[in-house]
């Protein structure tokens, strides 16, 4: 069986066993004019009325937009955004790029993501987690901890927070209220939402949006200070525009979900041997970090002592920035990075993707193909993959000639489940 999984910006093509069983979406085609339908959704909004009428032109403005680890259209809704709000003078704009913990974006970047008019007319701020000057407090969360969300946005007289829907390995679902919370939040605000007990709670898990702590705790502190208008989409494999849901941030967020959730989610009738996944290929397979989420995705229908193959390019390294290769060597295998993440006592930025990693390599081996070193891999707990298919090979030895396989080639665009 021929396939290609998403893999970096070109793909990776691989001749499997035909036993094989491919899991995919339903492949949606885009819509007929993605500038045109963004339009109309700005013009009838979901539970509120039309952007235009709900901004005046004395108001100062703040966008929020998803880091460059997200394949968000920025370069299409920002501007679009802007066009409608053609009566609000450009220097009343702030753009505010939703960072969480991960690294600021360059002007390059920024003209990557944004095109070069929005670049050189508007004002554009990476959030800074780490420092309060940047950063207002809203008082307390229920969930035990101070609520710290960025100036710019706090102050703005008008607030809009812009994403994409995706199934997430413990928020349900991506977009939405995450681009707040965590996407411009605090560092204390952001290890609350990603703490231990959080993470591990069997609730935080993909497609699931009843009772998830973490979607709970995301929605209680949008409500401290509400983006005014939410303007997502959902994507295809080619990360064309499927779908657009604007207007009133939880009634259509829950519309963008409802309809992400009907064909992203895929039924399967038991566990496999051995799968093998993408980490949905660029902007998403940038680094290791981010590959958790395919592994996540593949682990929902491995066996107990199975095998994962992740495809992740890796490009910006496991990354150099942040905690996440720095953990691993606080213990000597995924049990006992287990134990010390859940010891209440240790508290480090990053942990919460260690911890999804150990729990998953506690459950099923894990190889990695990508363009890192074999020490890069090895260092973070993994075993090296330098031919999928050889490895595919080498793995009959274990499983036997018949052995089970299941292909992801869209990565954690597709959420396989197995109901047990």
């Amino acid at each position: 069986m021929k396939t290609e999984l998403l893999y970096g910006k070109d793909g990776l093509e691989l001749e499997l066993p035909d036993q094989s069983f491919l899991i995919e979406p339903k492949n949606l085609p885009k819509v007929d004019d993605e500038k045109e339908a963004v339009r109309q959704a700005l013009r009838n909004p979901i539970g509120m009325g039309t952007l235009k009428e709900s901004v005046k032109s004395t108001d100062t403005v703040a966008i929020v937009i998803s880091d460059i680890t997200r394949p968000t259209p920025n370069h299409i809704l920002v501007p679009l955004l802007i066009e409608e709000l053609d009566h609000v003078p450009l220097e009343n704009f702030v753009i505010i790029n939703g960072t969480g913990t991960h690294r600021d974006q360059t002007r390059e970047e920024f003209i990557q993501m944004l095109g070069p008019w929005v670049v050189d007319n508007i004002r554009i701020i990476n959030n800074d987690c780490h420092n309060k000057e940047t950063l207002v407090n809203l008082g307390k969360s229920t969930f035990g901890c101070d609520v710290y969300l960025n100036k710019d946005y706090v102050e703005s007289d008008f607030r809009i927070v812009t994403g994409f829907i995706e199934p997430h390995f413990f928020a349900g679902f991506s977009g939405g209220p995450k681009g707040i919370m965590p996407g411009i939040a605090g560092i204390e605000t952001i290890m609350t939402f990603h703490n231990a007990r959080m993470i591990g709670d069997p609730l935080s898990t993909w497609g699931n949006m009843v009772n998830n702590p973490l979607q709970d705790m995301t929605r209680e502190i949008n409500a401290m200070c509400k983006p005014n208008f939410m303007l997502n989409v959902t994507l295809n494999r080619e990360k064309e525009i499927t779908a657009v849901f604007a207007g009133e941030l939880y009634e259509a967020h829950d519309k963008g979900c409802a309809f992400t959730k009907e064909h992203a989610m895929f039924r399967c009738e038991e566990r496999f041997d051995v799968v093998i996944a993408s980490n949905s290929g660029y902007p998403l397979d940038q680094n290791l970090y981010q590959a958790v989420k395919g592994m996540s995705a593949a682990h929902k229908i491995v066996k107990e002592g199975g095998t994962i193959i992740m495809a992740s390019e890796c490009s910006d390294g496991l990354p150099d920035h942040g905690n996440y290769s720095k953990i691993f060597d606080f213990a000597k295998t995924p049990q006992e990075l287990l134990n010390l993440i859940n010891d209440p006592e240790f508290k480090m930025f990053d942990q919460w993707q260690v911890q999804k990693q150990a729990v998953i390599q506690v459950w099923a081996d894990v190889y990695v193909y990508s363009k890192l070193t074999d020490e890069q891999v090895t260092g973070a707990m993994l075993k090296v993959s330098h031919d999928i298919e050889q490895t595919v090979e080498e793995l009959k030895k274990k499983y036997g000639e018949n052995m089970s396989i299941a292909v992801l080639p869209l990565g954690p665009l597709t959420i396989p489940f197995v109901e047990e």
